[in-house]
């Protein structure tokens, strides 16, 4: 039989080693932790609505083209709908007429920036620029600024929250996108619309796209049939004392 004689010098500095190596551990996981506390929240636009009530918002993207606003505007009529119109600023010198006429019939316009650039390259000025100036061309048409501003492409970053906030706009994305510029056919996004919305959704389309004037009362039919209450994205989002979760849902504080 073998014996193993283990000495007390060893033991000794396996214990040492051991209560070095915790003591190391330990501090790195508060020095991570308190990193990860200092690293700023991303901020974050509107994508949707925290509520129990069956509400919700459609919205159109106007930058291109007008064939089929008037259309739209009928259709929204027959099922007693108001929505908003997110409208670029070289689309509003285009169509004044029909900037009013979205107006007068009782829909939101929304702010869509002046040019369409992606607003992440941009800089505070030059966003401040595309966003006042759009809202300003809105005003003398409507003698009424927007207040909710939607980015191009749904690109942002913090610079752009914050600067849109400053200037007192709410940004707004979505979590319906209809993908109906694709044109893929009036079923494909009739079907995506209706499987994804749920109580405090925001809606995506396009005043432009090809079938609008096909799948838009079928959506509106099956939304209504639902129960759904749909109106303009300022009346569906809160205005005051809310806060973002991960995913862009904004929720009511207690």
């Amino acid at each position: 039989m073998k014996v193993f004689i283990i000495s007390i010098r060893k033991i000794l500095l396996s214990l040492v080693l051991f209560v070095v190596c915790s003591a190391v551990l330990v501090c790195s996981c508060y020095v991570i932790k308190d990193a990860m506390a200092q690293i700023p929240e991303k901020k974050l636009p509107i994508y949707c609505v925290d509520t129990q009530e069956k509400k919700i918002a459609i919205s159109f993207d106007a930058a291109w083209g007008d064939a089929y606003t008037k259309n739209i505007l009928d259709i929204l009529d027959k099922y007693d709908v108001k929505t908003t119109f997110f409208l670029v600023g070289f689309w509003v010198d285009k169509h004044p007429d029909l900037v009013k006429e979205i107006s007068d019939r009782g829909h939101e316009i929304g702010n869509h920036s002046t040019t369409h650039p992606k607003m992440s390259l941009l800089s505070k000025e030059q966003i401040k620029e595309e966003l006042e100036t759009t809202s300003d061309k809105i005003e003398k048409i409507i003698n009424r600024r927007p207040v909710v501003f939607r980015p191009p492409f749904g690109d942002y970053n913090d610079t752009l929250i914050d600067t849109a906030s400053s200037l007192n706009y709410y940004t707004i994305q979505w979590d319906v996108d209809s993908l109906d510029w694709k044109e893929i056919g009036v079923e494909h996004v009739v079907d995506r619309v209706i499987k994804n919305t749920k109580n405090g959704s925001v809606v995506l389309f396009h005043n432009n796209a090809k079938y609008v004037s096909e799948y838009l009362p079928l959506i509106l039919e099956k939304l209504k049939s639902q129960g759904y209450e749909i109106v303009p994205v300022s009346e569906l989002i809160y205005k005051e004392n809310f806060n973002m979760d991960s995913t862009g849902k904004q929720r009511k504080n207690n």
